[in-house]
């Protein structure tokens, strides 16, 4: 079964926007695990435009199902994970005044880096992902430096989609025939939406988890976030 986490980056967003603590982001990730969501994402960035540290540390102690927290593996980064210890950590290549994640890593090039990184975090019991693009050789080079899970960065599929989704998928069958073909655990995430979640997870074979926050946020300003978390799940076979 696919699980769907809950990115709740806009959540915080709009808190930010006018200081206080409404809307409550622990509140909201209780909410969407009680709403069927089956894990809580977080993307704390070094400017804490969004989620902040202290709100990774408040919601150490109520996320129930999987939390995972994404970032770039900053000293800094890596200290929190190693104390908070998540279930699942995914890397990110983004420098730190980026707005969105928008591009996967070179595992070929960063290979040495990445083995570091991922050891560390393994030796404390904490399951990795890399978010990667869909070529296949940077697929099968991040086996070897040891992560467990990869993340597809979906955002080429969510662009090609309305112009025709067989091509828009066909890459990303492909990456998940590479992955498994190394025994890689498959997640996905980026600009996945009620529009074309649907058929991304009935055409990626394995695919154990998608994080989906901008869309799902913006679709619970219409529908209602309850409303919304059932939505998602109903378009992944939930």
């Amino acid at each position: 079964m696919t699980r769907l986490s809950v990115n709740i980056n806009k959540i915080a967003t709009l808190r930010n926007a006018r200081g206080g603590n409404i809307p409550n982001v622990v509140k909201a990730a209780i909410d969407c695990e009680r709403f069927g969501a089956r894990g809580i994402t977080v993307h704390p960035r070094p400017d804490e435009r969004h989620i902040r540290m202290q709100d990774v540390y408040d919601l150490k102690n109520v996320v129930t199902t999987e939390f995972n927290i994404e970032g770039y593996p900053s000293r800094k980064f890596l200290n929190m994970l190693i104390e908070i210890k998540p279930a699942q950590a995914t890397l990110v290549p983004d420098p730190p005044n980026a707005l969105t994640s928008n591009a996967g890593w070179d595992t070929i090039k960063h290979e040495a880096f990445l083995k570091d990184v991922i050891a560390e975090l393994k030796s404390h019991g904490i399951r990795t992902s890399i978010f990667i693009e869909t070529n296949p050789d940077l697929i099968f080079k991040a086996a070897e430096v040891g992560t467990d899970r990869v993340e597809l960065y979906t955002e080429p599929y969510a662009a090609e989609f309305p112009f025709g989704k067989e091509k828009a998928i066909a890459p990303f069958i492909m990456a998940a025939k590479a992955a498994n073909e190394v025994g890689l655990g498959l997640n996905a995430g980026h600009d996945l939406s009620l529009e074309n979640l649907k058929y991304f997870a009935q055409n990626i074979p394995n695919l154990l988890e998608v994080s989906i926050g901008h869309a799902l946020i913006s679709d619970a300003l219409y529908f209602g976030l309850e409303n919304t978390v059932q939505m998602y799940l109903r378009e992944i076979g939930v």
